[in-house]
C-alpha cells in the first residue's frame, strides 16, 4: 500500500509509518506474520515480546526484519509487579486459598487436579528482553503498562530507536513527555485487554476514562510537543476520523487486528469476536492485572466470590493449567478472550493489510480528505 498523502505528517515524520496505524503488541497474537503484514500495509506492526527469552525476542525481530523492510516496533510491559515479580510466599495464605478455590472448581470441571499451593515464583525477562531490543536496534519500543524511566529512553534514542508509550492517564502521559518519549497512545476505558498502569490501580479506578474523553484532555497536554494515537473501542475509519477530529494523529488497535487472518489468535478466538453474543467486562482474575475481555462463566464467578487476585502476573501462573487446559479444549468460557466494547462491529476476519486500508479509506471519507 503507498500512500503519497498520509493522512498525519507528524506521525509520519516521527514514526516513518504511512497509515496512521498502530497495531497492539498483544501476546500470543502479535506474533512475525502479523506483524509485517501490517508494516508491509503502512502501519506499525508491533511484536508482543512480554514472558518471551531473550532467544524468542531475538528470533522474532530477526524474523519480521527477514520479511518487511518498514518500521516496526516491540512491545513490553513496564509495570513495576512484572518487571520484578513479587516473591510467592510474601502472599498470605488465605489469598492464595480463595483465588485457588476459584480456579478449583473448574479444574474439577476439566478433569484437572485441584491444588491449594502457591504458584512458581516468575522468571523475571523484562529487562533482559529489553537489553534484546537495544542490541538488535529496532525501528520502535512500545511500552505497555509502565512508564520508560528517562535511561531507559535514552538508551533507545542511543541507538536511533523511536519510543511509543501507552497510557491511562493525563499525569501519565505529561511524565512520559517529560522523560523523553517521542509518542503517546492514549488508551481509554473502551480498550480491550490490560489497562496501561505501571501500578495496580483498584477496579472503579482502572475502570474509567473514555476513549473521547481521555484524548481531548492528553491532546490539551501534551498535543503540542508529542503526537497523540487514540486507543480504546476503535475498529474502523469513522472511529479514527472522530479521534482524528478531537486532535489525535492515528489510533493503537488491538480487537480489529486480533480478528485477522494473520493473527496467532485461535480460530474459536476469532469466531467468538466476529458472532453471537460479545458483551464485554473488566476482569483480574485470568492474569492479576485489570483486563477488558468477553463475558463467560469464569469471569463471572471470579466476580461473584470476592477473590482477591493474585500480584504481578502470579495469577496467570496460578492458572496456567487451567487456562492452557480450556484452550486445547475449545472452551472459551474458561479462557480469556481479550476484546474492546468496539467487538459487536466487527463481523468479518480479513487480512491485516485489508484492514489497514479499509480503515484509512473510511478516515479519509469521514474526514472530507482526498
Amino acid at each position: 500500500m503507498t500512500v503519497t498523502d498520509p493522512l498525519s505528517p507528524r506521525l509520519t515524520r516521527v514514526l516513518g509509518i504511512q497509515a496512521p496505524l498502530i497495531q497492539s503488541g498483544m501476546a500470543g497474537v502479535a506474533g512475525p506474520r502479523l506483524v509485517a503484514a501490517v508494516s508491509n500495509a503502512g502501519g506499525l506492526g508491533v511484536v508482543a515480546a512480554l514472558r518471551l527469552a531473550p532467544d524468542e525476542v531475538r528470533n522474532s525481530i530477526r524474523k519480521v526484519r527477514a520479511a518487511t523492510d518498514q518500521p516496526f516496533g516491540v512491545n513490553i510491559w513496564l509495570h513495576d509487579d512484572v518487571r520484578t515479580s513479587p516473591d510467592p510466599q510474601s502472599i498470605p495464605d488465605d489469598v492464595v486459598r480463595s483465588a485457588q478455590a476459584v480456579l478449583n472448581q473448574f479444574r474439577i470441571r476439566l478433569e484437572l487436579e485441584t491444588t491449594l499451593d502457591r504458584p512458581p515464583a516468575a522468571v523475571d525477562l523484562v529487562d533482559t528482553a529489553l537489553q534484546v531490543m537495544i542490541e538488535e536496534k529496532i525501528p520502535i519500543f512500545s511500552a505497555g503498562l509502565g512508564i520508560p524511566e528517562p535511561q531507559l529512553v535514552e538508551r533507545f534514542h542511543r541507538v536511533g530507536t523511536k519510543v511509543v508509550c501507552m497510557v491511562a492517564t493525563v499525569d501519565d502521559a505529561m511524565a512520559a513527555v517529560a522523560n523523553g518519549v517521542d509518542a503517546i497512545a492514549a488508551q481509554g476505558g473502551e480498550a480491550g485487554g490490560h489497562r496501561s498502569y505501571g501500578q495496580k490501580h483498584d477496579r472503579s479506578a482502572a475502570d474509567k476514562n473514555p476513549t473521547a474523553e481521555l484524548v481531548s484532555e492528553v491532546v490539551a497536554a501534551v498535543g503540542a510537543k508529542v503526537p497523540v494515537l487514540a486507543a480504546g473501542g476503535i475498529v474502523d475509519g469513522r472511529g479514527l476520523a472522530e479521534m482524528m477530529k478531537l486532535g489525535a494523529e492515528g489510533a493503537l488497535l488491538g480487537t480489529r487486528f486480533v480478528a485477522t487472518q494473520e493473527s496467532g489468535a485461535s480460530d474459536l478466538w476469532k469466531t467468538r469476536l466476529t458472532t453471537g453474543e460479545r458483551a464485554t467486562t473488566f476482569t483480574d482474575g485470568f492474569t492479576g492485572q485489570w483486563a477488558r475481555v468477553l463475558t463467560s462463566e469464569f469471569t463471572q464467578e471470579w466476580e461473584t466470590s470476592g477473590a482477591q487476585a493474585l500480584p504481578g502476573l502470579l495469577q496467570a501462573a496460578a492458572g496456567q493449567d487451567l487456562f492452557s487446559r480450556a484452550k486445547k479444549l475449545n472452551d472459551d468460557q474458561l479462557q480469556p478472550l481479550y476484546a474492546g466494547s468496539g467487538v459487536d462491529q466487527l463481523s468479518d476476519v480479513p487480512s491485516a493489510a485489508e484492514v489497514v486500508q479499509r480503515i484509512v479509506i473510511e478516515a479519509r471519507a469521514s474526514l472530507g480528505s482526498p
